[in-house]
């Protein structure tokens, strides 16, 4: 593999890019031309709090926009399950927060499988509010063809989730523990069972070298 410096803007310009010009699945039902129509694109940034993905999906929404792709954000965290469940086992559990925490059903139900093909395009844009735990009470939203759907959020790719396009931020495990805020130590067990069962830095379409946000690196295929 190769590894390539880039700054944080030219980071944004190329996924940009990249998300831009990649064609989702097409609709299973024609367009009224009798073509299909333009597929939705699901899109995953994940990585651990301390790789900031939000910021970077939260980065990406206006070039996009501007390039004339419709773009819906979807935090991870507004899916969260109640905290009864979460905290069934303690409120710092590493392995309660690795298997749990994230209602992945209600995410791919809500959002990702009907942004898919043949999906309606109604998504609920959360789900769950974790501040007052309850839920969130938000409105449905229609996706037009061709839209983005950008998820941000940790341990994304571990569950079978179906996204068309995953971008993974990649800590190593010094910077990982260092860039950590000292309230969410508790959670670094967590990432290291990610990294080693899952490997998404392995199997990601975009990898990111992230242990300096000023300097990160795209991890290339040689």
């Amino acid at each position: 593999m190769r590894v390539r410096p880039i700054s944080p803007e030219r980071l944004v310009a190329e996924l940009t890019e990249r998300v831009r010009t990649a064609v989702g699945p097409s609709w299973a039902r024609p367009a009224t031309d009798g073509g299909p129509e333009p597929g939705r694109l699901r899109v995953a940034v994940d990585g651990p709090p301390a790789a900031a993905p939000d910021r970077l999906a939260d980065a990406l929404v206006d070039p996009l926009r501007a390039a004339g792709r419709p773009v819906l954000r979807i935090r991870a965290e507004d899916f969260l399950r109640p905290a009864s469940i979460r905290y069934e086992q303690g409120r710092t559990n590493p392995d309660a927060y690795y298997e749990g925490w994230t209602d992945e059903a209600g995410l791919r139900r809500e959002v990702l499988e009907p942004a898919g093909p043949g999906g309606s395009g109604r998504v609920l844009p959360s789900l769950w509010d974790a501040a007052a735990d309850r839920a969130s009470r938000a409105p449905y939203v229609d996706l037009p063809p061709g839209a983005v759907l950008l998820v941000s959020g940790a341990l994304l790719l571990g569950g079978g989730l179906p996204f068309d396009l995953t971008v993974h931020l990649a800590l190593s495990p010094a910077a990982l523990a260092r860039r950590t805020e000292p309230h969410l130590r508790w959670t670094l067990p967590a990432f290291v069972r990610y990294a080693h069962e899952v490997a998404p830095a392995t199997f990601a379409d975009v990898v990111v070298r992230a242990d300096d946000p000023r300097h990160p690196a795209v991890v290339e295929p040689t």
